[in-house]
């Protein structure tokens, strides 16, 4: 039930909200480009917490340590939380994926426009531990735009035979989360172990 074969397999039954999840964080991501002088000082408020944050974890005696359960276990949390709280008709999954995207487009623009070289700050900075967080990030919102979908249908469903193929459904959905879950934090503790070491080196 918990085997790496068993969430692949559950990915593909999940494909097309993965599909829709990605979108949500692709717009989300131009947006936070396109858009960044409109939302810049919503955006700017969010980065400013998470410099806090960053100067707060830097007075412990093991930096990396510090920002390596930082890392983790915010990103885990959240993760889990979003999936679970698609229950809300998946208004939150959608929500976090495009504002995680509009806070790195926000970013990358900011950085763009101060002259940084955003080639080099893609490739050192995000790319060692986003080509995993991001996908395990997209992968716990699809769950969750998944669960929304299905009390969606739940609550627009009526006749006797739509409704027991959705307790089919559901049933089939709720044993898929745990394995999802497992595979989620073990991923995102990976991207934070990367993180933590390989992206903090290359930045410092």
């Amino acid at each position: 039930m918990l085997s790496f074969r068993t969430f692949l397999y559950d990915l593909r039954q999940n494909r097309s909200m993965i599909v829709v999840a990605t979108i949500l964080f692709v717009f989300g991501l131009i947006a936070g480009i396109i858009w960044s002088e409109q939302l810049g000082n919503y955006l700017a408020s969010q980065l400013d917490q998470l410099r806090t944050i960053s100067s707060q974890l830097k007075q412990g005696g093991n930096v990396q340590m510090n920002y390596f359960l930082f890392i983790f276990f915010n990103n885990a949390v959240k993760s889990i939380l979003v999936l679970l709280l698609g229950f809300f008709i998946g208004i939150i999954p959608a929500f976090f994926l495009v504002m995680n995207g509009m806070i790195i487009g926000y970013l990358l623009q900011s950085a763009s426009v101060h002259g940084a070289n955003i080639t080099e700050l893609i490739v050192k900075g995000l790319l060692p531990h986003g080509i995993i967080e991001i996908p395990a990030i997209i992968i716990a919102s699809a769950y969750g735009l998944r669960f929304g979908k299905l009390m969606l249908d739940t609550l627009t469903t009526w006749n006797a035979p739509g409704r027991q193929r959705l307790k089919s459904e559901r049933r089939l959905f709720l044993r898929s989360i745990i394995p999802a879950s497992l595979w989620i934090v073990i991923l995102l503790f990976v991207a934070a172990v990367i993180e933590s070491t390989l992206t903090y080196w290359l930045m410092s």
